[in-house]
């Protein structure tokens, strides 16, 4: 083990700095392979490279598919947004019209989520 605080930050560095290596590598990897546009032969020749030469290979890939991988990340999170905004209208939509009001509510009184009471309050609201 260790007997000076300064090999311990030094171990904390290098440690640091494997993890960060992984995670570079990694984010490198799934983002190779969730690449639509890069052919068969040019995932094999980036893992290749990724796996045997992870340090260079993944500083490589970075300069080289840098803005790629940006625009992949960027298209994929305003996918999912969209994917979330349309969630939201389709739960939180609630009836326009009196009739479709009247028309949830019989489902909820049917399904026994509300009661004769609630229901007729929900009615009388709707016809309001």
């Amino acid at each position: 083990m260790t007997n000076d605080f300064g090999e311990v930050l030094l171990w904390s560095f290098w440690f640091f700095i494997w993890i960060a290596a992984l995670m570079v590598w990694f984010r490198c990897l799934f983002d190779l392979f969730g690449d639509h546009t890069l052919s068969g032969w040019g995932k094999a020749g980036w893992a290749v490279l990724l796996i045997f030469v992870p340090w260079v290979g993944a500083l490589i890939y970075l300069i080289a598919r840098g803005r790629s991988m940006t625009e992949r990340q960027v298209a994929k999170a305003k996918e999912l947004q969209a994917a979330q905004a349309d969630y939201i209208k389709q739960v939180a939509a609630t009836p326009t019209s009196s009739a479709e009001q009247i028309a949830h509510a019989k489902e909820l009184l049917d399904s026994g989520v509300i009661d004769e009471s609630e229901f007729a309050t929900l009615k009388a609201k709707a016809l309001a």
